[in-house]
């Protein structure tokens, strides 16, 4: 039987995962903490004890092994980079892994992996069953975006393929920790949002209180807030509709529960878009929740 073997490498835990290739059956899921605070060597020695974890329960070796990471692989140095697990950065961390397990590993960021595993096992593969181009967001605590060109992950020449959360969208807006002012993520991340909201009402309240108070309809501050998410967030996407013309949108994360960016999101597309403000391109709602990062990761060695 052929197996996949994904990773998914946050900051706080481990989880991998082992698959039948033919069915995507799961065989066995296993978390573990990561415990980042005990540096990046041990953070590679984790990686190997959960890999010793799964070949125990599963009694099966791997051919090799997917890892979804919070940062991107370099291309041209073979280091990480952009991980907000900082002890990763500068890390040559393929070549680490791959000693510490003794297979070859495929290493894409989390935006990534949440795109393919949409794109090849989750709504997309329902909805749109033909889709050749898949731009994934993730929208929560950050901002985070991923390109699947028929089924396979655009990393790019620099491996920052899809990075849509560094783009610039309000020039003097606010830092960002990647060195520049206004990026998406400092505008419609879960935190950005309720820093907009505090700042027009005085109240500091959490993403999901403020849209409650939306609905219910009481509170002209969270409506403002949904409008300029709402008003950010289609001219961003714009961009990238512009760039690529994807067959879907998926859209993640926490910030990617609220409704209003699967109805009000393609409407506000069409104030931006070269179409003649006609937007054919559905949004869709992830079916993975969080198992995706770990499902994108296996399917990155589907080839081996």
């Amino acid at each position: 039987m052929k197996t996949l073997w994904g990773i998914d490498l946050g900051g706080t835990k481990i989880e991998g995962v082992v698959m039948n290739a033919e069915t995507n059956e799961i065989l066995v899921r296993k978390r573990i903490p990561t415990e980042a605070d005990k540096g990046y060597e041990h953070i590679i020695s984790q990686i190997a004890k959960l890999i010793d974890l799964l070949k125990e329960e599963t009694q099966l070796k791997p051919v090799a092994v997917g890892f979804s990471t919070p940062g991107a692989l370099d291309p041209s140095t073979q280091t990480m980079k952009n991980c907000n697990t900082t002890c990763m950065n500068g890390q040559y961390m393929k070549k680490d892994i791959e000693n510490a397990i003794g297979v070859p590993i495929e290493i894409a960021n989390d935006a990534n992996c949440f795109a393919l595993a949409e794109a090849t096992m989750g709504i997309v593969k329902d909805v749109v069953p033909d889709a050749k181009v898949v731009f994934g967001i993730i929208m929560g605590t950050g901002v985070g975006g991923g390109v699947v060109i028929n089924g396979q992950v655009l990393n790019g020449r620099h491996g920052i393929g899809g990075e849509w959360g560094h783009n610039v969208l309000e020039e003097d807006g606010y830092d960002c920790y990647c060195g520049k002012k206004g990026c998406n993520e400092t505008v419609f991340s879960g935190p950005s949002l309720q820093r907009y909201y505090a700042k027009i009402s005085g109240k500091s309240l959490t993403m999901k209180e403020i849209y409650q108070l939306y609905k219910e309809g009481n509170d002209p501050y969270s409506k403002d807030t949904m409008q300029y998410l709402i008003k950010s967030f289609g001219k961003a996407l714009s961009y990238i509709v512009n760039v690529i013309d994807p067959d879907a949108i998926v859209i993640g994360g926490g910030v990617g529960n609220i409704d209003l960016l699967y109805t009000e999101g393609p409407e506000e597309l069409k104030n931006y878009i070269f179409n003649s403000r006609v937007v054919e391109t559905p949004f869709l709602k992830p079916k993975l929740g969080d198992s995706a990062g770990v499902f994108g990761a296996a399917e990155l060695v589907r080839a081996y």
